[in-house]
């Protein structure tokens, strides 16, 4: 299956905790979910009724082979997952709270995420796709961190359109500094940004949703996104900026609310390309439209546990938007 979209990085198991509004040390049990942000694009994209390929590395463990099974039961190409026989598959608990926040703890010392190589990359699958999509925990650590910048070196080679989440996990690196230049290193190389509110003014160094996006704008990408929970999300190009408010719904869970924005956007804007032969990120009215759909996406992934099953689909999105305008 030839890909639109590769989502490289990061798939693991969240442990998300079964008691509300307590702390990791608090809870008395946890939900086993697969989950990893690029992974979770990809199996957004795919419930969207998009062609998306997931790239990155399990341990050779029952995990592992979980994790496998749920990509590909999500209609996920997994062709370009690999195992590694020496590292176990990375975990994560998590305890969400109502106000949004979340307590994180990863299990990955190393985890076999970080194994990913620059020989695991096909270069042919890019050479088929039209996306690539990439977050910033596989830059935390060798060998992935090397193995994502050659996945960004084939994507310009093969003139896809790169999308970036900068999904800040301070604990996975060695030091807050060397965070946040890794992470603003890579804005260079991207078309589209989306960033949370939380992360932008570690990332950034500003604190206006305005200032932080120009500041991110002003490194070479084309179309800032920042997602704010739910208070909804802000866009700019540059020259044309606006937001949403966010959609109320009956939260369960946030952790792949980011992620299934990603997936909606990414999803409308292979929808316009197919029709226009090319990426519009200038906002017009049909851009706008498209963050809005994403806006509608994110908010619905809230309201089932664990990320990847809760990706919403493109008629549940729909569902959704009418019922608001209805």
């Amino acid at each position: 299956m030839k890909s639109e979209v590769l989502c490289l990085g990061e798939l693991l198991i969240d442990f998300v905790s079964v008691d509300a509004d307590h702390s990791l040390i608090d809870s008395s049990g946890f939900h086993k979910a697969p989950g990893g942000a690029p992974a979770n694009v990809a199996a957004g994209l795919a419930k969207l009724g998009r062609r998306a390929g997931f790239i990155g590395k399990v341990g050779q463990d029952p995990f592992g082979e979980y994790l496998k099974q749920v990509l590909e039961q999500a209609g996920v190409d997994v062709s370009g997952m690999a195992y590694d026989a020496e590292s176990r598959t990375t975990l994560s608990f998590v305890a969400n709270r109502s106000t949004g926040e979340r307590d994180c703890m990863f299990y990955r010392n190393p985890g076999a995420d970080l194994q990913l190589t620059p020989e695991d990359l096909d270069e042919a699958a890019f050479a088929e796709s039209l996306i690539f999509h990439f977050g910033s925990v596989s830059l935390a650590g060798e060998p992935a961190r090397t193995a994502t910048l050659h996945g960004l070196e084939l994507a310009k080679r093969h003139g896809l359109l790169v999308s970036y989440d900068p999904n800040l996990r301070l604990n996975l690196w060695d030091s807050e500094s060397r965070a946040r230049e890794e992470i603003r290193a890579v804005f260079r190389h991207a078309d589209v940004v989306k960033i949370s509110e939380e992360e932008m003014t570690f990332i950034t160094g500003y604190n206006t949703l305005e200032e932080s996006a120009l500041d991110i704008l002003n490194q070479g990408p084309r179309l800032v996104v920042v997602t704010r929970g739910e208070e909804g999300c802000y866009y700019t190009d540059g020259q044309v900026s606006g937001s949403f408010p966010g959609h109320p719904t009956n939260v369960v869970e946030t952790t792949g609310a980011g992620d299934a924005f990603v997936a909606g956007l990414l999803a409308k804007l292979l929808e316009r390309r197919a029709r226009t032969g090319q990426f519009e990120l200038a906002v017009d009215d049909e851009l706008v439209e498209a963050i809005r759909f994403a806006n509608a996406s994110g908010a619905l992934a809230t309201t089932k546990v664990g990320a990847i099953p809760a990706m919403p689909a493109h008629a549940d999105v729909q569902r959704l938007l009418e019922g608001m305008t209805g």
